[in-house]
């Protein structure tokens, strides 16, 4: 009896979902719990295994196609595929073959759905790129790293290739090629949600600025027990966390919500850490970020950037959150305004460290300084409520001790 291959239970927030790409086609073998397909929804990418051992006999929905949860994608028939075979002639050469199958499954690497589409796309054998990430699995940068390198040692089919992405200089007098895709269901999802915060909510940005020598200090001298104590790295992320939460117990107006007339005000802390990922930023939650400990943030914020460059986050990873951090300065930016993240009322703005000099009891000192941003929904918030939750925030991280003093 065939089996029907069905688009999965989809999350209440979405409809439907793309078909990115399939990794069988008909009349290949199957195995139980094998993948044979990418869905791509507008928060991450499903992968969609076979329920069954047996053989992939038909195709319902091409790559780009729309589909909706529980439209059938695929028929497979059960059974192991030599159960089936016809006996013949070339009954004989059938362990041969299974076995150079064998083997070149075996010697497979490891992709992530984002990074088989990069591969799809540029038209490389993935055998030849080195993995970095874990398990040997192949990430975006490993594809960049190897274009690099093709590209380097002069080799036409890479200059090709590379130029596609535009790392490739073109000739002088040469007209630059052009390449038309559509964008990828999260990069779509992303401008939506952007132009609905314009749209719909009354942006403001206030700025302030933050000496960090006393979160500095603090990590320097415990950096190296606390890592040995609970193997992850003590960061700044988890300080601004503290802070955040303690400023949102202080102002809840920045963690709640507007629902049409209503205001929402959330009584758990949801924070929202904005991270890139090789398909777009991504903002996956800290769930209750009140009650976990620094090395439980840290090591939430290590896992969702592993996780994001693996392409592996989950719907409920990345649905809800009462209040967003956005940490630009890891790419070097100075000072920016943070959009909304509908329909939160607050996101705060992380930026580069510089050492600058400033003014310190009537001398000038070089301090490890930090621009914030807080952009904030004027519809619930004033601008006096918003300044002064910046300035809770600036304070926790000048004068830790008040995280710890409740002060």
């Amino acid at each position: 009896m065939s089996t029907e291959i069905r688009v999965p239970t989809l999350p209440e927030s979405v409809t439907d979902a793309t078909v990115l790409a399939w990794h069988k086609q008909p009349g290949d073998p199957v195995q139980r719990d094998e993948n044979i397909l990418d869905l791509e929804t507008d928060k991450v990418v499903l992968e969609v295994p076979s329920p069954v051992d047996g053989t992939l006999v038909e195709l319902r929905a091409a790559e780009g196609d729309l589909v909706e949860a529980d439209d059938v994608l695929a028929i497979i028939e059960p059974g192991k595929e030599n159960a089936t075979a016809p006996a013949s002639s070339t009954a004989a050469s059938t362990p041969r073959e299974t076995s150079t199958t064998a083997e070149s499954r075996a010697e497979e690497p490891i992709l992530t759905p984002a990074v088989r589409r990069l591969v799809k796309e540029l038209k490389l054998d993935p055998r030849q790129i080195s993995g970095t990430g874990k398990d040997g699995r192949i990430l975006k940068s490993d594809v960049m790293t190897y274009l690099d390198q093709q590209t380097s040692s002069r080799d036409p089919d890479a200059e090709t290739v590379a130029s596609m992405v535009g790392d490739t200089p073109q000739a002088e007098g040469t007209a630059q090629a052009e390449r038309r895709v559509p964008m990828s269901r999260l990069r779509a999802r992303i401008a939506e949600r952007l132009v609905e915060a314009q749209q719909t909510a009354a942006i403001l940005t206030t700025f302030n600025e933050v000496n960090l020598q006393a979160v500095s200090d603090l990590r320097g001298k415990y950096r190296d027990h606390f890592e040995k104590e609970h193997e992850v790295r003590l960061g700044f992320m988890s300080f601004f966390v503290k802070a955040t939460v303690d400023a949102l117990k202080k102002f809840p107006l920045l963690n709640a919500s507007v629902d049409g007339t209503d205001i929402i005000y959330h009584g758990y802390y949801d924070i929202g850490i904005a991270v890139g990922s090789p398909r777009g930023l991504v903002v996956p939650i800290l769930r209750n970020a009140d009650q976990l400990s620094f090395a439980e943030i840290e090591k939430n914020i290590r896992q969702f950037g592993q996780k994001a460059r693996e392409g592996s986050l989950s719907y409920e990873e990345l649905s809800g959150g009462t209040f967003t951090i956005s940490n630009g300065g890891v790419y070097g930016s100075m000072l920016s305004t943070p959009i909304l993240n509908p329909p939160q009322s607050g996101i705060l703005g992380m930026h580069n460290i510089i050492q600058r000099p400033v003014a310190e009891n009537g001398e000038v000192v070089i301090r490890p300084m930090m621009y914030l941003a807080l952009s904030y929904d004027h519809r619930i918030v004033d601008g006096k409520d918003a300044v002064q939750f910046l300035v809770t925030i600036k304070q926790n991280l000048e004068d830790p001790a008040r995280l710890l003093l409740d002060l």
